[in-house]
């Protein structure tokens, strides 16, 4: 009778577990906050083509909404995500920032040579304290900013029905 007892419990444990890795396989594992505002961070960072200066005040340009993309080539979402950005490529509505996070120079730029360039900046946060101080989890991560404030963030790579949000708002 203990035999069939302690067998039972082994069985509801791993029926249990078993239930629990399940139901994670489709739940979706990142979180897209439906209202975010904070003001943006001033901060300076290298372009990766001509290691030229940046500082955040020349990125806002007042007529244009800006967008940034934290992107690294080692991020396998963040290649599945490129297509989209292609897509925001020739919208003239937008200044689309690419923030290349962590990354080694070489693998950046063979992974814009090999893919296409959808941004008109690229700038290195090597240390990733750009990032984290706009508020980043990880990477891919895009802010919309409007008037220097961040007014939508997306965390996770970007797909077809947040391509359709984003140029909604452009269009407002």
């Amino acid at each position: 009778m203990k035999k069939k007892i302690i067998f039972f419990c082994v069985f509801l444990s791993f029926l249990f577990i078993f239930f629990i890795f399940f139901k994670s396989i489709y739940n979706k594992n990142y979180y897209t906050p439906q209202e975010f505002t904070k003001n943006y961070i001033n901060f300076e960072a290298k372009e990766l083509f001509t290691k030229k200066d940046f500082n955040s005040n020349q990125l806002f340009l007042d007529e244009k909404i800006t967008i940034i993309n934290i992107w690294a080539s080692w991020c396998i979402p963040c290649l599945q995500e490129h297509k989209y950005l292609m897509n925001l490529k020739n919208n003239n509505n937008i200044n689309l920032i690419g923030l290349n996070y962590k990354d080694k120079e070489n693998n950046a730029k063979k992974f814009i040579y090999k893919n296409g360039n959808p941004y008109d900046l690229i700038l290195t946060d090597n240390e990733g304290i750009i990032s984290i101080e706009l508020g980043a989890f990880g990477v891919p991560e895009t802010f919309i900013i409007q008037n220097k404030k961040i007014i939508k963030k997306y965390i996770g790579p970007l797909n077809q029905q947040n391509i359709i949000e984003i140029k909604n708002i452009i269009t407002k």
